[in-house]
């Protein structure tokens, strides 16, 4: 147990580098929270800060995400016994859910921060990369018939914890339920884009909305 508690710290702290917060202080102390969405993500760094910033907006949350599920999660921790197998095979789980929420409540920035979603394919790659084929079909698929990005994200969480499931060789307890807990923040976090979808204020990725381009050429 004492293991668990230990790696769910570390990357939870390291889940709370948020990357447009931490550059943006590097910059001169900008905070992406007061500019365009309020999001401090990839995307609303890449509205307001430009593509260069995005990028490494993007390789911060994804990088961090990788760390926690690929390198903190099976480590040996000095001084620390390991825990026995069966508890063991859950460090995975404690260390992807801490570094997700150490994302959307960061530590060092007053608890505000971003969606989660870059830091949650992060965690993905460290686990089984092959699990992002279903989320990357499933979130294009999305955006392209209904050129929502945040509901985009949702189905692709969604689409985590049922490619998981559906899985016979990951179908395991401590998997299933990182893919169901992750899939659950997830929507959480996109709570205010799901309000805004049922009022119909919800922006749209008009680039990428098929039905959107096809009114524009007509």
């Amino acid at each position: 147990m004492i293991e668990l508690l230990v790696k769910a710290g570390l990357s939870y702290l390291l889940g709370s580098i948020v990357g447009s917060l931490l550059l943006g202080r590097l910059r001169g102390g900008v905070d992406i929270r007061a500019l365009g969405s309020g999001n401090a993500g990839a995307t609303n760094a890449l509205r307001t800060q430009g593509k260069r910033i995005a990028f490494w907006v993007l390789v911060i949350d994804l990088a961090k995400g990788w760390i926690a599920t690929r390198w903190i999660a099976p480590a040996l921790l000095p001084g620390i016994a390991p825990a026995a197998a069966p508890l063991h095979a859950w460090c995975v789980t404690v260390c992807g859910l801490a570094v997700i929420l150490g994302h959307v409540y960061p530590l060092w920035y007053g608890f505000r921060g971003g969606k989660g979603v870059a830091t949650l394919v992060g965690t993905v790659l460290g686990i089984h990369a092959w699990l992002l084929l279903p989320m990357v079909l499933i979130w294009f698929a999305a955006v392209v018939l209904f050129g929502y990005v945040g509901f985009a994200s949702i189905l692709a969480a969604i689409a985590l914890a049922v490619a998981i499931a559906a899985c016979k060789g990951l179908r395991q307890p401590a998997l299933l339920t990182f893919g169901i807990l992750a899939a659950l923040t997830i929507v959480y976090t996109h709570r205010a884009n799901i309000a805004r979808m049922r009022a119909g204020t919800e922006s749209r990725a008009r680039r990428l909305w098929l039905f959107g381009s096809r009114r524009r050429q007509g």
